[in-house]
């Protein structure tokens, strides 16, 4: 795998992450200072999404058969969560329960965000990649990642600031809509 396809997949697979970030990011405007949250959750998609990625790859067909099947259910089912809530405490005005700060949270939404990169991860593994040709798409994947999560967060932020309610009920909208993508592939 060449190092632009590697960067090329590593993009179009943090598209959701970044999706998901910005629409977060909206719960934290006015909180002060969240660096350690905002690096907390960084991480976090970069993990999950690096490791779902590699399990894929390490699991093949096996995964790529069950992930093909039902995961447009799956993340459909994890935005759904995440954007309901976000939806309906944005409603209510109830900015504790819009928070992406709790590990549950964070861990839900990074799954969500990440299943396509298991599928990812089979593909390359059923067209014979060895170990050592993921160690790029790999690397890449959690770089990108990272850094998509801190953009979408911050511009989540900045819009969080300047539109508040607005901005979250929008936000939990759209996360229902990618997920009402993946299984309708309407968008």
């Amino acid at each position: 795998m060449s190092t632009l396809e590697a960067f090329l997949i590593a993009v179009s697979l943090c598209a959701d992450c970044f999706a998901v970030s910005l629409c977060s990011g909206t719960t934290l405007a006015g909180s002060g200072d969240k660096k350690a949250l905002i690096a907390r959750i960084a991480l976090a998609f970069a993990i999950i999404q690096t490791a779902l990625m590699f399990a894929g790859w390490a699991l093949g067909a096996v995964i790529y058969n069950f992930v093909s099947r039902f995961a447009p259910w799956i993340g459909f089912a994890l935005l759904l969560f995440v954007g309901g809530s976000m939806l309906i405490a944005g409603v209510k005005g109830d900015e504790e329960h819009l928070k992406l700060d709790g590990t549950r949270d964070i861990i839900l939404a990074g799954i969500a965000t990440s299943i396509d990169a298991l599928a990812v991860g089979a593909a390359n593994s059923m067209e014979g990649v060895p170990l050592a040709g993921m160690l790029m798409p790999l690397a890449f994947v959690f770089v990108i990642t990272a850094l998509s999560v801190v953009a979408g967060i911050s511009g989540g932020k900045a819009l969080g600031q300047r539109f508040g309610n607005a901005a979250r009920i929008f936000g939990g909208i759209v996360l229902i809509a990618i997920g009402l993508n993946m299984i309708t592939n309407i968008l």
